[in-house]
């Protein structure tokens, strides 16, 4: 029910009087890659991002990379360092968070352990001197969608942590907030539970009008929940699109690996471009690209050089002939056997389809196996960015 707009937004933690004292130097000694200024540590430098009215955006990246941190200045939670806010075209950089029209959810659930259900979710809604009548009609109307009616005489403690997700879900939801935000709600939850909640969520998304965004560090939550995907690294946006579009399309070399399973495989190979036409050549074997890479990489001006390959382990084949591999792993997933082999001095991983499976693999066995020019992805060997754009 509402759009939001972040415009250069940015989070410095200021250093502390003991680090004040420290010198540069000694700074830059601490195991993080987020960037250390005489203001303090940048934990979210640069963020743009323009979110539709009932769109459901996901920030994901590993821990650390400012995600969090950024759902909680949208909370009003953390001040904004520098840039703007908005929310329905108001900014909100000095708005307090009860007056933001926001719902948050929280990893660790947050339930009063002393109220009910009932209580839990109805809490807000009485602070607002609500009536009674709409308070239940509101509180009865949200157990529903979230199959929690039953549990709401029972107090936290007494249920098990996914239902105790739809109480927290649930209490956000009655107070009809124009934009809900969800930090990695799912984390406590095991993978069974995690799946179920994850349907739950795509469910309630189509119940009620609300903007969604949504933290977590899973790539598999964010794959399937977002319309599109904020991935962050160090504080930093490294690509913004639908989930389809950073798979097929990764910006540069961590978008390649982060988002997939099993991870890319990358190479150290040669990008040869001949007449308008690009192939990739390594152990032995040359590949031409597809006609709508070469066209973007021609449009882009690429000359031969050195590059890193990447090529999904779903889209890499067994092959009679091909490069040359050693299998170090071979595991059987029921539909697919995923190959662990080394080659050309890297860790490769190959997705068999067992329904392709003539024969078994064995530790040792030498195999070979080549890939399509139509998925092969080509990264700078400068600055990891995809050649293509």
């Amino acid at each position: 029910m509402a759009t939001v707009q972040l415009v250069n937004i940015k989070k410095v933690y200021p250093h502390s009087g003991e680090t004040k004292k420290r010198k540069k130097a000694d700074v830059s000694e601490k195991k993080t890659n987020l960037q250390i200024t005489d203001e303090g540590v940048v934990a979210v430098q640069e963020f743009n991002l323009e979110i539709a009215d009932k769109e459901f955006i996901v920030l994901v990246g590993p821990s650390g990379c400012g995600k969090s941190t950024t759902l909680r200045m949208v909370a009003g939670l953390e001040e904004i360092t520098g840039g703007e806010l908005y929310i329905d075209g108001n900014l909100m950089n000095s708005v307090a968070p009860k007056d933001r029209d926001i719902a948050m959810v929280f990893q660790n659930y947050a339930l009063y352990p002393h109220m009910t259900v009932y209580d839990n979710m109805a809490f807000a809604l009485k602070l607002r001197h609500m009536p009674k009548a709409e308070i239940e009609k509101k509180v009865m109307e949200a157990a529903e969608i979230l199959d929690i009616t039953e549990y709401l005489d029972r107090k936290p403690k007494a249920l098990s942590g996914g239902q105790r997700q739809r109480v927290a879900i649930g209490r956000a939801i009655v107070r009809a907030p124009k934009v809900m935000l969800m930090d990695e709600p799912l984390s406590n939850l095991d993978a069974k539970l995690r799946n179920e909640m994850r349907a739950e969520i795509i469910k309630l998304r189509k119940r009620i009008d609300t903007t969604f965004i949504y933290v977590t560090h899973d790539q598999t939550e964010a794959m399937t929940l977002g319309d599109r995907i904020v991935i962050m690294r160090d504080g930093f946006v490294q690509q913004i699109g639908t989930p389809q579009e950073v798979f097929n399309h990764p910006a540069n070399l961590f978008v390649a690996g982060f988002i997939g399973m099993p991870v890319m495989n990358f190479f150290d190979a040669e990008l040869q471009e001949e007449a308008g036409k690009y192939f990739v050549s390594l152990g032995g074997i040359r590949v031409e690209l597809s006609a709508e890479k070469e066209a973007r990489l021609k449009a882009k001006g690429v000359k031969s050089q050195s590059v890193t390959l990447g090529v999904r382990p779903e889209h890499t084949d067994v092959a009679d002939t091909g490069i040359l591999g050693r299998v170090d792993v071979a595991e059987m997933m029921g539909s697919s056997v995923h190959l662990h082999i080394t080659a050309e001095g890297r860790d490769v991983i190959i997705i068999v389809p067992t329904v392709d499976l003539e024969g078994s693999f064995n530790m040792g066995d030498s195999v070979h196996f080549t890939f399509n020019g139509k998925v092969a992805h080509v990264f700078s060997k400068e600055d990891d960015h995809n050649l293509e754009y």
